[in-house]
């Protein structure tokens, strides 16, 4: 039976039906991977160095992972793979932390490479998929958009890691060695144009690197971000209107 006069009235008047018909467990989460992913950021950023937070660190981008394959929709298998993946490095970090007292930080780096190689294609992916079937900008949309920004200042911070790893010199002018912490909070200074000037590239690899970091994350803001931004809600509001 449809819905009465007063009801398509007040459903156009408060608009909230797009929020109420995408509170879906992929929208929230999205939302989710969004926190996850800007948590393991912070714990890399906050602590460095001791085997109780690189373990906390491995289980929760394994963990990161496996949301943002699930949340975005991917194929069965895709989704297996990347759990069984992510499961089996984090279970494996665990086992040698309990056997020899250490965690090595080949773990932390395998999950770290696949958390930032696979997880911003799968969540674009799904956004891309969603927009189409839908035609609406919800919250969980941005927050998607949001989640891939934060992978790619993680996913140059690997790039930085890799070069610093290859040859300790090419990396930061003045400085021999860098930690995991350090690399990525250049990145995310690199990648938001702040450049506080504390941590300079002097390889001609790292500088180039830097320059495409530093255009990516302008490009991605001033037109993806923008753009997701200006249409928030508006597919829900012209059906809406349309009633």
């Amino acid at each position: 039976m449809g819905r009465s006069r007063g009801e398509r009235a007040l459903h156009a008047m408060t608009g909230f039906a797009g929020l109420r018909s995408r509170a879906s467990p992929r929208a929230v989460g999205l939302g989710a991977v969004l926190a996850l992913v800007t948590a393991s950021a912070a714990l890399q950023l906050l602590v460095e160095g001791s085997n109780g937070a690189r373990l906390v660190l491995v289980w929760l981008q394994a963990l990161t992972l496996v949301a943002a394959v699930r949340s975005a929709g991917a194929t069965r298998t895709g989704v297996r793979l990347a759990s069984a993946t992510a499961a089996a490095t984090a279970l494996a970090a665990l086992v040698v932390i309990v056997v020899t007292g250490e965690v090595p930080k080949a773990p932390a780096a395998v999950v770290n490479g696949l958390l930032v190689a696979v997880a911003p294609v799968v969540i674009g992916a799904g956004l891309l998929r969603r927009l189409r079937e839908e035609q609406t900008v919800g919250v969980s949309i941005l927050a998607g958009v949001l989640a891939i920004y934060v992978l790619a200042g993680m996913c140059f911070s690997f790039m930085y890691g890799v070069i610093g790893a290859v040859d300790p010199d090419a990396l930061f002018a003045g400085q021999s060695t860098s930690t995991a912490a350090d690399q990525l909070y250049f990145s995310y200074v690199t990648l938001s144009t702040v450049g506080y000037g504390d941590f300079a590239p002097v390889g001609q690899l790292a500088r180039a690197l830097a320059v495409v970091e530093m255009l990516i994350g302008q490009i991605y803001l001033v037109t993806v971000v923008t753009m997701i931004v200006g249409h928030l809600g508006h597919g829900d509001r012209r059906r809406a209107a349309s009633r």
